[in-house]
């Protein structure tokens, strides 16, 4: 699209990065099933290899369906470039390569998704990372965490399983004082109900695969440059502001500037990493996005409606949606999410483990899958899955604990899921 015009997001989320085919004219986006591209001649090649000229090599680089997908995301979060990968976790991985190194760490929320926490107290010390979990609620907590060796602050703006919603802005304020990025995963949020850069992240991290794809087809992950962060600055960075001897000493930020990141990200991380998009999936995906903000009015909608009957029923202890009154995150609901709340959110049941067990197995249009941000209502046990290799303790910090069931509202009919849930709700209270 031109650079004239400010367009609206419906508009931007079906033409971002889009353009008829120059060979076909084929409105919609190709799906370019090939692995290479045939250089013009060998300076033509070298260019590209040297990183003086941008175009396509192969494909475990650079994509031409990608690409569309790519600028798609970018412009909807409002960040400079954007890189995408084969899952949410390869996202996040794809997101702390350039910044970390043995021995360093990061600050983390202690409300991620369940995989989220087992990658970063688990898997990333085989790299010689570590994370330190904090309740982002708690300000000075995250400042007194940070040491000299921190190179990152991560949370979601919208947690799962919960649905709290994080205060960016002040967490934001916490990475600035400290000279640090903050990561953002917005998966359960999307740009349409919250824009992290806006609100002072570095990064955006997503999980493709949930509300942007919306169909529950495909797996992706993506990482958003805001191209604000600068990396030469403090010397916590060289594999951004040093040399890279790969490249024959090419500084990335002094090359790239804004685009510091996202070139790094393709040209070394994708490059060594390969954890690609195929270009079907991204073709998927560009489909799915093309109804978001259609898909989150009615997620939150129905949600809203939901999460308030449940608040009301005899069998539930308490239910988590920011939406309602009585949460005590709804006062960020406009600050941070002014479109709506989400669609996920957790309910507690008196019945506990048990009874949530039996709820799970008594539903009928809910889906019970490892899963969310689908078309589709699903429902899952967090504490007996997704959550399930945590302590206690975590799954408590989590919002994961054993008497919670997570849901995630799709864009069915509300009075269907309404009849659903009080179906199982009452099964599961049966003796």
């Amino acid at each position: 699209m031109s650079n004239g015009p400010t367009y609206g997001f419906d508009t931007l989320q079906i033409h971002a990065g889009a353009r008829p085919d120059p060979a076909t004219g084929a409105r919609q986006t190709p799906i370019y099933q090939s692995t290479a591209y045939v250089f013009r001649d060998a300076d033509h090649a070298a260019a590209l290899f040297n990183l003086q000229e941008v175009g396509f090599i192969y494909s475990r680089l650079t994509n031409p369906t990608v690409a569309v997908l790519q600028e798609r995301i970018a412009t909807l979060e409002g960040g400079v470039g954007a890189v995408c990968c084969s899952s949410g976790h390869a996202a996040q991985l794809m997101a702390l390569f350039p910044i970390m190194a043995p021995g360093k760490n990061i600050v983390a929320s202690t409300r991620l998704y369940g995989g989220t926490v087992t990658q970063f107290s688990q898997t990333i010390k085989r790299f010689g990372w570590s994370a330190t979990f904090v309740d982002f609620d708690d300000l000075d907590a995250v400042k007194a965490a940070i040491n000299d060796d921190t190179q990152a602050i991560f949370c979601e703006a919208i947690a799962n399983p919960g649905g709290y919603i994080t205060d960016l802005d002040a967490v934001a304020a916490v990475a600035d004082d400290a000279g640090l990025p903050l990561i953002v995963d917005n998966t359960t949020a999307t740009p349409y109900l919250c824009r992290p850069i806006e609100h002072g992240a570095t990064l955006v991290v997503h999980s493709t695969t949930k509300y942007m794809t919306g169909n529950g087809t495909v797996t992706g992950g993506c990482v958003v440059d805001s191209g604000k962060f600068d990396w030469s600055a403090s010397g916590r960075y060289p594999s951004l502001a040093d040399p890279e001897p790969a490249y024959h000493g090419l500084r990335f930020h002094e090359t790239f500037g804004p685009l510091a990141f996202t070139f790094h990200s393709i040209a070394i991380g994708l490059r060594d990493l390969g954890m690609t998009m195929n270009p079907q999936g991204a073709h998927y995906t560009l489909m799915g996005l093309e109804t978001l903000s259609l898909r989150m009015e009615r997620h939150v909608q129905n949600a809203m409606r939901i999460a308030t009957w449940l608040e009301g029923h005899e069998a539930v202890d308490y239910v988590t949606y920011a939406g309602l009154k009585s949460s005590p995150y709804n006062d960020r609901v406009e600050r941070i999410c002014p479109k709506g709340a989400g669609g996920l959110f957790t309910v507690a049941l008196k019945g506990g483990y048990d009874a949530c067990i039996k709820f799970v197995d008594n539903l009928e249009i809910f889906s019970h899958v490892a899963n969310l941000g689908d078309a589709r209502s699903l429902v899952i046990h967090s504490a007996s899955t997704t959550h399930r290799q945590l302590t206690k303790e975590q799954q408590e910090a989590a919002g994961a604990s054993p008497n919670v069931v997570r849901i995630s509202i799709g864009i069915e009919d509300a009075d269907d899921l309404i009849a659903d849930l009080d179906r199982a709700l009452a099964a599961a209270s049966s003796k």
